[in-house]
C-alpha cells in the first residue's frame, strides 16, 4: 500500500489525497500491477470479471487476438453501463413524477 504524498486541487478547493492501494492482478493470462485507490479485493474482483468477459468473448471467437476481445470486452462493458444509466435515469424520472404534486 502507497500513499500519495502531494495534495491535490479539484476545482480550486485543496483535498486530502485518497490512499493508494498497489495490487498486482492477471487478465488474461497477464499480469498488471495497478494503482487505485480501490482495495486490493475490490480490484481484484474487477479484474476477475474482466477476465472472465474476455475469455467469454475468446471462446465465441477463438480466432480473435487479443487486442479485438479487449475491445470487444470494452464494448460490452460499455453498453452494460449505458444500460445501467437509462435504467437509473428512468427510476430518477419515476421518482420525481410521483412526488411532484398533482
Amino acid at each position: 500500500m502507497e500513499d500519495s504524498s502531494s495534495a491535490v486541487v479539484v476545482e480550486g478547493e485543496l483535498s486530502v489525497p485518497e490512499e493508494v492501494h498497489k495490487t498486482t492482478v492477471h487478465i488474461y493470462g497477464e499480469p498488471y500491477t495497478i494503482r487505485s485507490p480501490l482495495t486490493s479485493q475490490q480490484m481484484r474482483q474487477l479484474a476477475a470479471t474482466v477476465d472472465e468477459r474476455m475469455s467469454e468473448i475468446s471462446r465465441k471467437g477463438p480466432h480473435l487476438s487479443v487486442s479485438k476481445v479487449a475491445v470487444m470486452a470494452a464494448l460490452h462493458f460499455a453498453h452494460d453501463l449505458a444500460k445501467l444509466q437509462e435504467d437509473y435515469d428512468d427510476l430518477i424520472k419515476l421518482l420525481e413524477d410521483s412526488s411532484s404534486p398533482k
